[in-house]
Formats: C-alpha cells, structure tokens, sequence
C-alpha cells in the first residue's frame, strides 16, 4: 500500500466516489509492501521533520499528535515534534537499560501522551512492544509477562502496585520504570531517564516483516495466546481503517493541519485501540484524543463535542448505553461525526438506526481479531451499509465463509469466517501474524491450507455482505434448532427496559438446552425495579414487577422473532461479564449455567 496522502486505495485522487464503487476498489487494490517498513518512522518521524511551510512556519510546530483531554480543566496539547523528541530521549534511555533489538518491552499505562512515546520509542529502536491493560490484575500480568520474558516494563500510577507485586515471580523482567505520579516506586523514573538524553536517535532500519507487536489474545475461548505483529500489519490494517472511517486521513493537510479528529475509548493496550485508533490516526498524521478515564454516555458526548471529534470507533456496549442515556442526543450536544466504526460485537440494527436517525452518522461495522484484524466491513461513503451486517471483506483482502472441509458454504449457510494469506491478485496479505509467540502446534491449527479461521461463524447473503452468527462455541441447538444469541439478543435491546443482553444455553434434560438471557436493565427500569423490591413484603426477585417485565419481554422477543427463539428463562444482572476488549464473555455464564445444572442433578 502506498504512503502518499493525497491519493486514494486505487491511487485515484481524493476519495470521492460512486454510491457504489466496491467491486472496482476490490479489483484495482495494490499491496506495495518494501522490504523495509517501520511504524515509528511512517506514524511520527516523517511528521515531526522540519519541512517549511508557505508561510514561514514549521509544520512540525503546529501538527498536534496527542490532545490529552481533561473534562475539568483545559486540554494539553502535543505535537508531532513532542512526540519524537520524548521518543528519542526514551529510546536512548532503554538503551542504556539494555534494552535490545527484538526484546520485549510491556507498556501498561491508559490513553496518555507517554503512552503513545512508549510505543514509538520501542518501536524505532527494534524492539517489540508488549502492549498490557491496566485493567489487569496481578495474576493477568503475571501470566503476560513470563510468558513474553518482557526485559522491561513501563507504567504509571494505574499499574505500578500490580507490577511491583508479581515481579519477583518474572525472572525475565529486569527492570521496571515509572511514569505519572508513579515517581520514586520503581527502578527508573521516565521523567529523570527523559531528561538525561537530549540527543536525536538513529532509528533502527528494520525489515517489513519483523516484529513489532506482541499483543495477547483477550482468552474467551482459553488461554490467552501472545499474537505476534510485524510493522507490515499496520499497512494490512490501513485500507480498514480508510474505508470504516469514510475515508479518513485524504482530507488534505494544508499548511500541515486537517479538521479530522479522532477519539475511542478503546484502551491503547489492545488491538482495537492501538491498530484501530492510535497507530492508524498517527500514520495519517492527524490528532488523536487521549482521554484516561471511565468511561460514560455523558462523558463521551461532552468529550465528543469539546474535542471537534470527527472520527470515533465505538463498541456497541458503548453506543447501546449513549442510546439509552441520551435517546436524541443533538438536542443536548454540538455533534461534528463525519464517521462512526463499530466492532466486538454485532451492533444490531436498533442501534443501526440510533447512529443514522439521532447521531447523523451511518455506523461502519467492521470484523476482525488479534491476528488478522480488519478484514471485513461496511464503507457508507462507497458501497451501502446493511443495517446489522459485518459487511464485505476490505480491499485486499481474500474472506469466505467456510464449512470444515475448508470449501465456501453456499449462500444462507453458516459458516467460519476465514481470510486467505494471499489476495485476490495472489499477494501475500500484510495483514497476517507472524505466529502465536512460543506455540506453532496453535498457530498451525489457526488454517486450513491458505485460510486462516477466525472461530467466528456467519452466513453470507446474495449481494456478498456477512452477517454474524457468533463463536463458533457460543451457538447453540435447542430442541434441534440452531440458536445463535445475536439476533435474541438485537431484539431484547430494542425494548425500553433493556439497556444490554446476553444470551446463552442453558442446560435441559428433555430439550438438550433452552434459551436463556441475562438482562441488564436500563436506569429507568432499573429504579422501577428497585422501588418495586422495596415496596415488596418478599423482597425476593419473583415479584409482580419483574414477572410483568420477564413476561412482557418475552412477549417482545416473540412477536418478533421465531417462537423456538424467545427467552423461555430471563435472570436480571447488574453489569454482564465482559473481557478488557468490550466482549461480553458469554462463556462465563454459560459455565455458570452447566454448574447450576449439575449441583442440581447431584
């Protein structure tokens, strides 16, 4: 794939198309991949030169890289030249640790502009970056950490009491440094290691196909599994990004500045924040918005207006709860969305029409995962959305839906979504992992000759379009029909009560399984609930108030759906399981359903 920002995915000027250029754009793709690639240099360097302006000034004074956004005071700006120069001093400093080409180097910080040094600064001197949750509790890093023999970790005041807790147990990891306020609780402190080199670094020269990433899987279906990355994936990613994004980064850059900004609440530390958001904005040289913070409906629509956001990836855990809290959301915010991509879980064509209908914007679905992230999905601007569906493979990129003989499933026909190591023209697709870091018996039972599997299964419609049926181990049989929980779930959150929704099987001796949904209930519902239980004599969950609301959700599901589908069993829940990634980890519940069925039987 080419560099220049001035051209299009067929190289054919500003991205201003047809209401339906899928099949040419498909056809007319390129990869250009050299043999050296890195992503520090194309994401920050190349931005941060010293090139004149036509007005005198230097681009690299004014080009933001980083808006750190803080809801009580004012935002802090960074630029492009920032970046590389605390990059520069951070990678000499790692030097000095030791730190060596090919060595891992965990970042465990939020959305923060030292986060985004981190990344380049590992980066630029061949070293792989580690990127680790701060959501994760010592046991997760623990796990990460021997198995990636990490030589060095970077983090803040978010993670430091983790990581200094199992780090006796992580032989490997030599050195621990400190950011934020984190100061004087480590090895290292960033800001004195920072301020001890002031000299450029020579970036290190490394290939296109060596490693850059070593980012793990989020385990809901097992043992995390370390997926590693080489630079080249983040030109497999690009195309994605431009076409979910419609057509971010070919705006134009007039005296080095854009009106696009982009924002996710997407954690940095794993591949929807860092290949879907951070690394792709930074490539196209716009601004990305760093918000370290929990996350809310209210808190994102401020943020939202006060940062001129223009581009969002939001997961639909997110756009579900914005729904529900602000049901028309133009009455209260100054919205400036060109673009809204969604991933991690089928949005639902409720949801669908909230964006389009109240936010202005026709959201972009789009799939992938760890190892081969975006591959398939929507584009508004060039080819139509299908409400609910995950959409078309990306340019460049070779997907099917295929039955276990590895032979494409005919029209109607679940399947597993796969995705070829070569393009439709036979070039090796740059998006692919390299490998599962220290496990080839995985990473040669990911394919099927050419295909990789993804585990998620989809049937795919007459036009092309792919639409979700889930993991292959969340479908269920029950009484022989095949139940997939999207579709029940879609539906439930259609219903003003219900602010989210998981569906799992639960186990019966005469039907084999039953549908079964955990609901959360929106605020409304949930205070009537409250309130209910209070007045009640009983105080139990068998009320009339919930026997109402579990009846008429049923009711819902029913009238809408086949009746083999309907929830013959509802369970009201605060908050659902959910992995670092947004995914509701239906796996648990379904676990805890098989124990409930087996303490019964005993």
């Amino acid at each position: 794939m080419k560099h220049s920002q001035d051209k299009d995915l067929n190289g054919n000027g500003n991205g201003a198309g047809a209401e339906d250029d899928y099949a040419a754009l498909h056809a007319g793709f390129r990869w250009q991949v050299g043999t050296y690639f890195n992503i520090a240099d194309v994401c920050c360097r190349r931005w941060a030169s010293d090139i004149p302006a036509t007005d005198g000034h230097s681009p690299a004074i004014r080009r933001t890289a980083i808006r750190a956004h803080h809801p009580d005071s004012e935002s802090v700006f960074y630029t492009y030249a920032e970046l590389q120069q605390a990059a520069d001093a951070l990678s000499h400093a790692l030097r000095a640790l030791g730190v060596k080409r090919g060595d891992r180097v965990a970042i465990v910080m939020p959305q923060r502009f030292e986060t985004a040094v981190a990344y380049m600064a590992v980066l630029q001197m061949g070293a792989v970056a580690m990127p680790l949750s701060i959501l994760f509790g010592p046991e997760a890093l623990e796990y990460r950490l021997q198995d990636s023999e990490a030589v060095l970790a970077i983090g803040d005041e978010s993670s430091m009491a983790n990581l200094q807790m199992i780090r006796r147990q992580c032989p490997a990891l030599r050195t621990v440094m400190a950011a934020g306020s984190a100061k004087g609780q480590a090895d290292v402190d960033y800001d004195t290691a920072l301020a001890a080199q002031q000299s450029a670094f020579t970036a290190v020269r490394t290939k296109a196909a060596e490693a850059a990433i070593l980012i793990y899987t989020s385990g809901t279906t097992g043992p995390p599994k370390g997926a590693l990355l080489a630079h080249s994936a983040l030109l497999g990613n690009l195309p994605g990004f431009v076409c979910s994004q419609n057509w971010f980064g070919f705006d134009g850059l007039s005296n080095a500045s854009s009106h696009a900004v982009f924002w996710s609440p997407a954690d940095w530390a794993w591949t929807g924040g860092l290949m879907d958001a951070l690394l792709p904005t930074l490539y196209f040289g716009r601004p990305i918005v760093a918000y370290n913070g929990r996350f809310s409906p209210e808190l994102a629509f401020n943020l939202i207006a006060a940062q001129g956001v223009t581009h969002t990836f939001l997961f639909p855990t997110a756009l579900k709860a914005m729904m529900k809290a602000y049901p028309h959301p133009r009455a209260h915010f100054t919205l400036e969305l060109e673009a809204i991509m969604s991933a991690g879980e089928a949005v639902g064509d409720a949801v669908f029409a909230y964006a389009r209908d109240e936010m202005g914007v026709v959201i972009n679905e789009m799939f992938g995962q760890t190892e081969i992230n975006y591959v398939v999905g929507n584009c508004q601007q060039r080819w139509p959305a299908k409400p609910g569906s995950m959409g078309k493979a990306y340019p460049g990129h070779q997907v099917k839906v295929i039955d276990d003989a590895g032979l494409e499933c005919a029209v109607g026909v679940p399947g597993d979504v796969a995705v070829n190591r070569f393009d439709v023209h036979g070039v090796p697709d740059p998006i692919f992992f390299m490998g599962y870091w220290k496990n080839p018996a995985a990473t040669n039972a990911k394919f099927t000759g050419d295909w990789c599997r993804t585990g998620d299964m989809a049937t795919r419609d007459e036009d092309g379009y792919l639409w979700y049926e889930g993991r292959a181990d969340d479908v269920f049989k029950s009484s022989g029909y095949r139940i997939g929980p999207g579709e029940i779930e879609n539906c439930l959150v259609k219903h003003p009560a219900v602010a989210n929704a998981a569906v799992v099987p639960k186990p019966d001796l005469e039907r084999g399984a039953v549908v079964k949904a955990y609901v959360v209930l929106s605020p409304e519902f949930s205070l009537q609930r409250a309130t209910a239980r209070r007045a009640s004599t009983s105080g139990v969950s068998s009320d009339a108030f919930e026997r109402d609301l579990i009846t008429a959700l049923q009711a819902h599901v029913k009238g809408l759906l086949a009746p083999y589908e309907y929830p013959k069993e509802i369970e009201f829940i605060e908050a659902l399981p959910m992995t670092t990634t947004g995914k509701v980890q239906r796996r648990v519940l379904r676990l805890q359903e098989e124990e409930r069925f087996n303490r019964a039987r005993l």
